[in-house]
């Protein structure tokens, strides 16, 4: 494989990977701020997707958006509602609202399971035209995703240190001593959830206009890919602060969106890319516990190498 096959390999991964990130931050807030695990995230990614085409197909592009994000909005309202105001358990809660997004999606699109974007206007086809003739035409993509990330991260790295944000750390954390410490932890959670999952709808959103289509299964296993790419994350930066580790996930994101990659460039099985994403999730998960447990057994195989008895010379004395 040569250099001039290489680089565009890197930029589709690294272009899927800025796009999917955006979902990594939204579990990064929700699961790890939050720790609350949100399984609505494939129909909230479709739900991005699907409002942000409609509204770009309508001639509003730079609307879609913010339409996008704020179905995202409604998405986390009606997940943490039904959590702290209706006593369902939060992976309940998520698998019903999911459940019913895809109904919702559908109707959406206009009761159709695909929608074309050849010949609509989007925020990317218009950057093509600012960039076209210039050395970053080519890049347009990747532009648009990486400012997207950029301006995620530095929101997340401001807002988790306001007094908001550290009462949604510290509902995560503790929420007994959230209320002991008159803080609404029912309020917070809404609030955390609210805002995942509108950066999740961004998410949707952007890889829907990225990709000139949209089809009812386009989120389908998002949930397990941006664990993985988060867990990833985690094991690449585990140590620093809010924006290390936000950047962490990010990088995750892209080193899962290359594995995916160079699996479709040796002509892996399009079936077969749902199982490495599982594979990936077991390592992920799994490598921390192995690697705490390494020690214990090296010693166990060095007993078995050394068995305890009689010294060398025990038979002579």
């Amino acid at each position: 494989m040569g250099i001039g096959e290489i680089l565009p390999l890197l930029q589709t991964a690294l272009e899927l990977g800025l796009i999917s990130a955006l979902t990594v931050l939204a579990l990064y807030l929700s699961y790890t701020m939050l720790n609350v695990c949100d399984l609505s995230t494939d129909g909230c990614f479709t739900m991005g997707a699907t409002v942000g085409a409609v509204v770009a197909i309508s001639g509003h592009p730079y609307l879609s958006i913010p339409a996008a994000m704020a179905a995202g909005v409604v998405s986390g309202f009606i997940v943490a509602l039904l959590q702290t105001k209706m006593g369902v358990e939060s992976l309940l809660a998520g698998i019903i609202v999911n459940t019913a997004w895809y109904s919702i999606n559908i109707a959406i699109m206009g009761n159709s399971s695909l929608l074309n974007m050849n010949k609509t206007e989007t925020v990317f086809t218009q950057l093509k035209e600012i960039l076209d003739g210039t050395f970053l035409g080519g890049a347009y993509k990747l532009i648009i995703a990486a400012v997207a990330v950029i301006l995620v991260v530095v929101f997340l790295a401001f807002f988790l240190r306001t007094r908001l944000g550290l009462a949604i750390r510290a509902t995560g954390n503790n929420p007994d001593m959230v209320k002991s410490s008159s803080i609404n932890p029912a309020f917070t959670t809404i609030v955390g959830l609210c805002i995942a999952n509108a950066f999740t709808a961004l998410s949707g959103c952007l890889l829907a206009q990225s990709q000139k289509s949209v089809n009812i299964d386009i989120g389908s296993g998002m949930v397990t890919i941006a664990l993985a790419s988060l867990l990833i994350g985690q094991a690449l930066v585990s140590k620093g602060g809010i924006t290390a580790k936000a950047c962490g996930a990010v990088a995750g994101a892209f080193v899962f969106r290359l594995v995916y990659t160079i699996a479709l460039r040796f002509n892996l099985p399009a079936y077969m890319l749902k199982f490495v994403s599982s594979v990936i999730v077991i390592i992920a998960i799994s490598g921390p516990y192995f690697k705490t447990r390494l020690p214990l057994i090296k010693r166990s195989m060095g007993l078995k190498k050394h068995p305890a008895g009689r010294s060398e010379g025990g038979d002579n004395a």
